[in-house]
């Protein structure tokens, strides 16, 4: 990999009433189940940044750096870009209880919840923004429990020479399959590990088609299905319900999702392969159709996938049109 990302091809049409409004650009590439290249367009080999969707990753590396967690329903909210709703703000809290540790720990900023209804409901209670309530509190109280269980310190647990983040970075690095060659700081203060969004794919990839037969402790790859498994038995911690990438894990049986920050979006379905996608304009919506055609490419689709990523054009409250994938 040379110079860093550098900007993809159109990839996305936007209809009203049956004219082209306008265009999404961006890049993707599907991989097989072997990590074989089955189609790519845009700059799918220079570095670019993951955001949310390195949770996963992350995650792989808080387990192999000592995270034990009894209730795969933790892990999936470690994995989380959460949306502040009372079912997360209670487990992270519980969580920290179980280190012994409380809210003041976490070095994530203080922010509302995403979902609308969680945040009138903290705004009515006559709250404020909180650091529980951050999307990536799951993430940093698992980062917390991780120095606790490794006997790391947790002072400066974001710093990128803290022992906790050079494990996580080495255990990205291998997941993905490649040198992690750029680190940024993320919206949530944590390192962030740019990577190819092949590199993206394949982590994907090698984690739902990790083998799940052998324990846990027996082998790395173990930590890879153990993520993907939690992740995908609790999609309502991993985003919130009624979001996307909920919808999308409840429409197909097995399917691993990850969007992240400026469009970045990263899916894995065993047995048929692993796509990512990155929007230039960082818009999630082109993301969808561009998906479902992705899909079809290793023999995945379906009515109800085709419904979870429909993006509907609005006109006076009705639909008047539609996202169109280009490629």
């Amino acid at each position: 990999m040379g110079k860093f990302y550098e900007g993809g091809v159109r990839l996305v049409e936007v209809i009203r009433s049956g004219f082209p409004e306008g265009y999404h650009h961006g890049s993707a590439v599907v991989l097989d189940p072997a990590g074989r290249t089955v189609a790519a367009t845009g700059d799918v080999e220079s570095p670019m940044f993951p955001r949310s969707s390195n949770k996963p990753m992350q995650a792989v590396g808080m387990l192999r750096a000592g995270l034990r967690l009894t209730d795969p329903a933790d892990l999936a909210l470690v994995c989380a870009s959460h949306w502040g709703q009372d079912f997360h703000v209670a487990r992270a809290r519980a969580m920290l209880r179980s280190a012994g540790l409380d809210e003041s720990a976490l070095r994530c900023p203080p922010d509302m919840p995403l979902d609308p209804a969680a945040a009138a409901d903290v705004i009515r209670a006559g709250g404020g923004p909180e650091r529980i309530q951050m999307n990536c509190s799951g993430k940093h109280t698992g980062m917390l429990l991780t120095c606790v269980a490794a006997g790391w310190p947790t002072e400066g647990y974001l710093q990128p020479e803290h022992p906790l983040q050079r494990a996580i970075t080495a255990a990205v690095a291998d997941v993905a399959g490649e040198e992690i060659v750029a680190t940024a700081v993320d919206g949530c203060g944590a390192p962030l590990l740019g990577m190819s969004l092949t590199g993206l794919a394949r982590a994907f990839g090698r984690m739902v088609e990790s083998d799940a037969e052998r324990p846990v402790a027996d082998l790395p790859r173990d930590h890879q299905r153990a993520v993907a498994d939690a992740m995908r038995a609790h999609p309502e911690l991993v985003s919130g319900r009624r979001t996307t990438e909920h919808q999308l894990m409840t429409a197909v049986p097995g399917m691993l999702v990850k969007a992240g920050a400026e469009g970045v979006m990263a899916v894995a379905v065993p047995g048929a392969g692993a796509v990512a996608i990155k929007m230039d304009d960082g818009a999630h919506r082109g993301n969808r159709p561009v998906l479902v055609s992705a899909l079809r490419r290793i023999g995945v689709t379906g009515e109800a996938l085709e419904q979870a990523a429909e993006v509907p054009v609005l006109g006076g409250g009705e639909p008047v049109g539609e996202l169109k994938s280009l490629w």
